[in-house]
């Protein structure tokens, strides 16, 4: 039974609490599942499957509500044996709900698809990695083959992935980054030679004031509540801009506090509280920056120094008119000249966003603009402040750092070449939507995945499906089953692996993996629980088995690297800048910090300083009065993909997923009332249209002309086609669509 009912109550609390309590009895795991959180993020223990947000040395106890529920889902006892999984058709699973596929529990052994009787049935490893390297040897091209990574991946498999890949012959590396940050590193390394945040946690608690645009910390990064927190007690400004009021930037009772708990207290995050237009950031920031030049409080000394192009980036402020800024923003003028005040009077500001920012058309300017209003007053390269762009999967950031790069900088491939001595591919490959394409014209046959649920994440559902459907193979190393599993090639296996939870054993020798966290903080990470089954391998043995079934002349000793996990990080130290010495560095406790030059006020861009960037504005509003901007969101219940339940429950959201969050004001424009189930429209740049049906209006506070609601469930609204300029990440935060009864 689904009820819609407004939560008045403060993110994290008692809610957080009962909420763990109860996935953990769902999963079968009250007494294990504690014990198991214990580890979670500490020195001796595992990093959160979760979010990639850094461990703080504050505190003793790691983990937040979302992340209990995804090591409780990894922890599970249930198991997706191939009895549990062959009782029914694949046919019959494709309808099933995206939590009941993963509700089915751990995988326990490999899986291949049999097409006589349409079900997975059991298949040995040997004879796995057999079929897949003569697949892949087959191929005309190496070209022809798609290697997908998750960002869950470890900075070892990451490293072994990449490198089996270019001795195979492509650059055929999309990623989880091409669908999210993307636009953060273009627009960063564009700006300041850097294309990763700049601050560290130590910063946070410095800053004056911490800019938060387009993400919902109390959802999607819980842990980052605590240092929000932190800042707003001791008197720092925090400003939340983004289209809905979400609770964690609201109030946060912190479930380690006695105090807070006892008395049923919570503490304001947010002293400014903005609601723009969805797309309207780059007029928020635009307007930010007409002021500081307007208030002349540039740090003239610094741009004259560090900068270059400002003189440009000025004429083109001056030429905005607040009425233009106004319109685009759907903030008042009043508002952006308070913003602007903050910031000016603020010596240390921080900048903070999300895929609010980063999944627009005009994305990479979003970034661009975001350096640019830090590099008018000097607030990179000093305690305090900096960019802090909010990565989401754990070492998503590190897989880039490994190599994880469909366009990769020439002198990785030079390395390599010169390290391992084989010829390196030189030719981009294809990024996630440039996948997609490829698999849909026939110039891609094999899709391999670690880790993810491609068929899930991405962009206009239906095309993605049929081209899944056209390869040859599809492979997916996991550790549960998903919607990737039932949208599948003509031949199709399902690779289970150990997760971050679990000990991996090695010669008798437990190993231990690395992650590098949104803030170049590289740990260590080892597992604590036994394998969910005997014939789970972990991810760094998956991938070599595989290079070795399908490279049998090649000169890296794959299974030996494997053997002693530390063989493979001395092989990133030999390869990779940053890691000289790296299993002596990363033993210390809390790890080492990367190099970031960006933070030195070194700027690795062509002109050897920082550079500003002018960007017009976009367009302010759909053409017409009855289309409405979508944005695609979490529910609290879910990560990413992965739904944990049906409840969303600081937007007062229970036992539903397909709703629409939209303004009163729009309701009653429109004629259409809160309760009312709607189908929603999209019209693609192709003309094609694309429907989704049997949403239910919910009024929730939101701009004039702007909606929300879940992904996957809207991902078949977004065409291909609409992706962010220059970095090719879908438009997902702003789909013009149309509600119909």
């Amino acid at each position: 039974m689904s009820e819609i009912k407004p939560y008045e109550g403060p993110a994290g609390g008692w809610g957080a609490l009962k909420s763990v309590g109860q996935h953990l009895r769902e999963q079968g795991i009250a007494i294990k599942g504690p014990r198991t959180l214990l580890a979670t993020n500490q020195p001796d223990g595992f990093d959160c499957p979760g979010c990639a947000w850094p461990d703080s040395p504050r505190t003793a106890m790691q983990f937040c509500e979302n992340g209990a529920k995804a090591v409780a889902a990894e922890t599970t006892a249930k198991r997706a044996t191939p009895e549990r999984v062959g009782a029914q058709t694949v046919t019959e699973m494709a309808g099933w709900s995206d939590h009941a596929l993963e509700d089915l529990g751990r995988l326990t052994h490999p899986l291949r698809y049999d097409a006589a009787s349409d079900r997975y049935l059991p298949v040995a490893w040997d004879e796995a990695f057999a079929l897949i390297a003569g697949h892949l040897r087959a191929l005309p091209s190496p070209d022809q083959a798609l290697f997908y990574t998750s960002g869950r991946t470890s900075n070892e498999a990451a490293f072994l992935w990449q490198l089996f890949v270019r001795e195979y012959g492509t650059n055929n590396l999309p990623d989880c980054s091409n669908m999210c940050h993307e636009p953060s590193g273009v627009g960063l390394k564009a700006t300041i030679g850097v294309g990763k945040g700049t601050v560290t946690l130590d910063d946070f608690a410095q800053a004056d004031a911490i800019f938060s645009f387009g993400h919902n910390p109390g959802s999607n990064h819980p842990r980052m509540l605590g240092e929000l927190r932190a800042a707003s007690r001791r008197g720092a400004r925090i400003l939340a801009f983004n289209p809905l009021r979400e609770r964690g930037l609201e109030r946060f009772t912190d479930p380690k506090d006695p105090v807070e708990m006892a008395t049923l207290s919570s503490t304001e995050i947010a002293s400014h509280y903005y609601q723009p237009r969805i797309g309207g950031d780059l007029a928020v920031l635009t307007a930010l920056a007409k002021c500081v030049l307007e208030r002349d409080s540039l740090d003239r000394d610094f741009i004259a120094a560090h900068t270059t192009g400002f003189e440009a980036f000025a004429q083109h402020l001056r030429e905005q008119s607040w009425q233009d800024l106004e319109l685009a923003s759907g903030l008042s003028r009043t508002q952006l000249e308070q913003a602007a005040e903050v910031f000016i009077r603020s010596e240390r500001s921080i900048i903070c966003w999300g895929m609010g920012i980063t999944q627009h058309r005009h994305a990479v300017a979003n970034v661009e603009m975001i350096a640019a209003l830090l590099l008018m007053r000097g607030q990179l390269g000093k305690p305090g402040a900096g960019v802090c762009p909010v990565r989401g999967h754990s070492n998503v950031q590190g897989d880039r750092t490994m190599g994880i790069n469909e366009r990769p900088p020439a002198a990785l491939l030079d390395r390599l070449e010169e390290v391992y001595g084989f010829a390196v591919p030189r030719r981009h490959g294809f990024n996630t939507v440039e996948a997609i394409a490829a698999m849909a014209e026939g110039r891609a046959q094999v899709f391999i995945g670690l880790g993810g649920n491609f068929a899930a994440a991405t962009p206009d559902t239906q095309a993605t499906h049929a081209a899944l459907r056209r390869c040859a193979l599809t492979v997916h190393i996991a550790t549960k089953f998903n919607r990737s599993h039932v949208v599948h090639g003509r031949d199709a296996l399902v690779l289970p692996c150990l997760g971050r939870t679990e000990l991996d054993m090695q010669q008798g020798q437990p190993q231990a993996i690395t992650v590098e966290d949104s803030m170049s903080m590289v740990h260590r990470s080892t597992g604590r629980n036994e394998p969910a089954s005997p014939w789970l391998l972990s991810e760094p043995e998956i991938v070599a088995r595989l290079a070795e079934a399908t490279l049998p002349d090649s000169r890296v000793r794959w299974r030996w690297l494997v053997q002693d996990h530390d063989r493979i990080r001395d092989e990133i130290a030999r390869v990779v800048p940053g890691f000289e010495d790296f299993n002596v560095r990363v033993a210390a406790p809390g790890g080492f910090l990367l190099p970031n030059a960006a933070r030195e006020r070194r700027w690795d861009t062509p002109s050897g300083l920082a550079e500003f960037h002018v960007h017009p504005l976009p367009a302010a509003l759909p053409g017409d009065a009855d289309t409405l901007l979508l944005a695609t969101i979490r529910s609290h219940d879910q990560y990413n993909t992965t739904i944990y339940g049906d409840h969303d429950r600081y937007r007062g959201v229970k036992g539903e997923r397909r709703i629409v969050l939209i303004s009163p004001q729009d309701l009653q424009r429109l004629g259409l009332r809160a309760g009312e189930r709607v189908t929603l429209e999209s019209q693609g740049d192709d003309g094609q249209t694309r429907c989704v049906h049997d949403f239910l209006l919910v009024a929730h506070e939101l701009p004039a002309g702007c909606i929300a609601s879940y992904y996957p469930e809207t991902n078949p609204l977004v065409p291909l086609s609409a992706v962010a300029a220059g970095a090719g990440t879908p438009a997902s935060k702003s789909v013009p669509v149309r509600l119909k009864r």
